[in-house]
């Protein structure tokens, strides 16, 4: 595609199912009594797709936050398991991609190779994975561990269950399946492939029982923002969604990720990085401010201060609220989300906030506050300036904050040529210009 045709990529993310606050379902046009109700999540992806979005990205944890009481008493806790709900909605939708976030830490190739398989066949080629390997405590006493697996090793692990995944995608070439009813070869057994993979972490035999996938291998998304994060999205990853901020460190960013991709062989087209972009649209500047005071009033004090509490990994609750945090937060040895934990460090160094003003800040995440020709501005300066080659949109509410950008920012891109009018393909890897893998077992790859 020519650099003056060039378009964005975007993507519909559902963080918490009332919206990306934590305390989303407080918003007076919520439905929180539909979290759990298919139709919910049909309208918002058909709402998606009807925005003519590359991706709809469900966000999972396989854990409820209850290290603190507000965690239960106030937070958006609840989440359907993703592969129904997205087999579900694949019926539903003809274009826009499906993807979901799958631990590497709490999970094993096999599943996971054999499900996304499964959604791709059900989609039609529309299947992605956000890779993750989890961060707290609370999910590994889910699956009998006291403590979270070191940060280094999660990842060493993660990287290895992506080899052992793809490799099983590739149990079976592309013709190998015969249904050759005369002859009665229902498959030809010489391009079946046995993996046989022995690693650290890992050893599965194979091969897979579901032939390989429409896409190759489903589209793989990553968004850790750590070294070794990095390392495994310019190694592996095809999407990553980058944490938004400010647009010199996205710019950075950018950079970074697609100049460690050569030392894996890989080309920069072959990455689409995708920041989080929170919009809060207006048909008027006024509306605009208006609609954000209504978001950051939706979390009690105590919410915040204990989802800080979360971030920090300690129990900050009973320190002076309108005085700075009296420490600085350490990376060294910390075991959860280390970019998170950055960002947080950067607001206490940098900013000099307080405990109150911190709290407030990390419950409701920056926005991008206007008018439908202002958000425009916002997202094209990023793209054109090299920091950006799409937007994982966040919504703080919903369904009215998606209903809001699809219906006033997507005809505003599209007016200035930035962003589809049609869809043009019909797989995700269509979508993102991504190229179908070839099978390892083949031409002498293996």
């Amino acid at each position: 595609m020519s650099k003056e045709k060039r378009q964005m990529s975007l993507g519909a993310m559902l963080f918490y199912p009332a919206g990306e606050h934590i305390a989303s379902w407080r918003h007076p046009q919520a439905e929180a009594d539909k979290l759990m109700d298919f139709e919910y999540y049909k309208r918002f992806i058909q709402t998606a797709e009807r925005g003519k979005f590359d991706l709809f990205f469900y966000a999972d944890e396989v854990y409820l936050w209850d290290r603190f009481e507000s965690g239960i008493s106030h937070a958006n806790t609840i989440r359907p398991e993703p592969f129904t709900l997205l087999s579900a909605l694949s019926v539903v939708t003809e274009h826009i991609g499906l993807a979901a976030t799958i631990s590497t830490t709490y999970n094993e190739p096999y599943h996971i190779a054999r499900k996304l398989a499964t959604l791709d066949y059900l989609s039609k080629g529309r299947a992605a994975w956000n890779i993750v390997t989890s961060q707290a405590d609370e999910e590994a006493r889910n699956f009998g561990k006291e403590k979270h697996m070191d940060h280094s090793e999660r990842y060493e692990r993660a990287k290895e269950f992506i080899d052992v995944t793809q490799g099983l995608w590739d149990s079976w070439e592309d013709d190998a399946l015969l249904f050759d009813k005369e002859s009665g070869y229902f498959a030809d057994i010489n391009k079946l492939h046995n993996l046989d993979y022995k690693g650290k972490h890992f050893s599965v035999r194979g091969p897979l029982n579901v032939s390989r996938p429409p896409q190759g291998y489903p589209v793989l998304i990553q968004a850790g923002a750590s070294d070794a994060g990095k390392e495994l999205a310019a190694a592996k990853a095809e999407v990553v969604f980058g944490p938004g901020g400010p647009i010199e460190n996205a710019i950075s960013l950018y950079e970074d990720l697609k100049g460690r991709m050569a030392k894996y062989g890989r080309e920069r087209d072959e990455l689409k990085i995708l920041p989080a972009v929170s919009a809060v649209v207006g048909r008027t500047e006024a509306e605009a401010q208006e609609k954000l005071a209504i978001i950051e009033g939706l979390a009690p004090v105590r919410l915040g201060l204990d989802l800080l509490s979360h971030f920090l990994g300690r129990d900050i609750s009973d320190l002076p609220l309108d005085e700075p945090l009296p420490f600085i937060p350490e990376i060294e040895g910390f075991n959860q989300s280390k970019s998170a934990l950055e960002r947080l460090r950067q607001m206490v160094t940098e900013e000099k906030l307080t405990v109150r003003e911190l709290a407030r800040r990390f419950t409701n995440r920056k926005s991008v506050v206007g008018t439908p020709e202002q958000i425009a501005d916002y997202l094209e300066e990023w793209f054109v300036k090299g920091a950006a080659d799409g937007f994982n949109l966040v919504f703080p509410h919903l369904p009215g904050c998606l209903d809001d950008f699809v219906d006033l920012v997507v005809p505003e891109l599209q007016r200035r040529g930035l962003f589809r009018t049609e869809y043009t393909g019909n797989t995700l890897r269509e979508h993102f210009q991504l190229q179908r893998p070839a099978s390892r077992f083949v031409n002498g790859r293996s």
